[in-house]
C-alpha cells in the first residue's frame, strides 16, 4: 500500500509539474503577440525568438499580445536602447482598455550616455493611477538582456527584475482602495518619443542625430497555471514574498530608489493614499 500510495503522489506532481512547464513555456513572437503600429520598425526575427522596437523621428513602435490575462506572472526579456537614449520611453505593461481601465507599468525612461535609465512603475485602477514608484537598477541594461516580470494574483502586484522584488502592492480593498482583480489584460509594449517630460522633466531632448533607437526582446513567459500557486519555488512569486524576498525588497528600495509617491507630502497635502499606511512593503 505504502508503494503504491507513493506511486501515486510521484504521478500527480509529474502531472501537475507537466501542466506547470506547459504552461510557463517559453513563448513564440509569431504566436503570442501581434505588431500593432509603426510600419516595419518593429520587427520579429531568429524564428519567432526575438522582436525589436525601433523609434526614429517619424514614429516609434509596438507589439500587443494576442491574449489576456487575468492574474499569473508574466517575464519577458529586455536589452534596452543603448547610447544617449534621452527622450525616449520603452514601456512594457499589462492593460485591459476603456476608460476605468486597469494597468500595472513598467516604463523605461532614457537618459544621456553614461546616466543610468529610470525604471518607472504605476498601479492604476479603474482608471486611475498617481502610484508611482521609480528606481535606479543596480546594472546596465543596455548592455545585456534582463528579466522583467509581474507576479498578480487576487491578493498583490509584485514587479521583479532578474527575479528580484523591487515593489509590493498589496489588496487593500478592505480600507477602500480599488484593486485590478476583475479586468483581464493584454501585455503591450512600445518604443517612443516623450522628450516633453522622460528625460530630467524635459530638459534633456531626444538627440534624433542618434536615431534609429532600439530594444530587444525575447524569452516571453506567460504563467496563468493555478496549479503553480501549490509550488514554493521563487521563480513563480505567486504566494507572495517569504523572509527572502522580503529582504530582497528592502534592499532594492534602500538602495535604488529614487520615488515613492508614498513619502511625497508636497504631493498629497490633505494626506497620504490610505495603501500607503497598509503596509511597509507596500512602499
Amino acid at each position: 500500500m505504502g508503494s503504491s500510495s507513493s506511486s501515486n503522489g510521484c504521478s500527480v506532481f509529474l502531472l501537475v509539474f507537466a501542466v506547470v512547464v506547459a504552461t510557463a513555456s517559453a513563448g513564440n513572437f509569431y504566436e503570442d503577440f501581434d505588431i500593432t503600429w509603426g510600419d516595419q520598425r518593429a520587427k520579429i526575427f531568429n524564428g519567432g525568438q526575438l522582436l525589436s522596437l525601433s523609434l526614429d523621428q517619424a514614429s516609434g513602435s509596438g507589439f500587443q499580445s494576442k491574449k489576456e490575462y487575468l492574474f499569473g506572472r508574466i517575464d519577458m526579456q529586455l536589452k534596452l536602447v543603448a547610447g544617449n537614449s534621452a527622450g525616449t520611453v520603452t514601456a512594457y505593461y499589462l492593460s485591459s482598455q476603456g476608460a476605468t481601465h486597469d494597468e500595472i507599468d513598467f516604463e523605461f525612461l532614457g537618459n544621456l550616455s553614461g546616466d543610468p535609465y529610470v525604471l518607472h512603475t504605476n498601479v492604476f485602477t479603474q482608471g486611475q493611477g498617481n502610484r508611482e514608484q521609480q528606481f535606479y537598477l543596480w546594472f546596465d541594461p543596455t548592455r545585456n538582456f534582463h528579466t522583467y516580470s509581474i507576479s498578480w494574483t487576487a491578493k498583490h502586484i509584485i514587479f521583479l527584475v532578474d527575479n528580484v522584488p523591487i515593489r509590493l502592492f498589496k489588496n487593500a480593498e478592505s480600507m477602500g482602495v480599488p484593486f485590478p482583480k476583475n479586468q483581464p489584460m493584454r501585455l503591450y509594449s512600445s518604443l517612443w518619443n516623450a522628450d516633453d517630460w522622460a528625460t530630467r522633466g524635459g530638459l534633456v531632448k531626444t538627440d534624433w542625430s542618434k536615431a534609429p533607437f532600439t530594444a530587444y526582446y525575447r524569452n516571453f513567459r506567460a504563467n496563468t497555471s493555478a496549479a503553480a500557486s501549490t509550488f514554493s519555488d521563487s521563480a513563480y512569486q505567486l504566494e507572495g514574498l517569504g523572509p527572502y524576498g522580503r529582504r530582497r525588497l528592502r534592499w532594492v528600495q534602500k538602495n535604488f530608489m529614487i520615488y515613492n509617491y508614498c513619502t511625497d507630502l508636497k504631493r498629497f497635502p490633505q494626506g497620504l493614499p490610505p495603501e500607503c499606511k497598509h503596509s511597509r512593503f507596500n512602499l
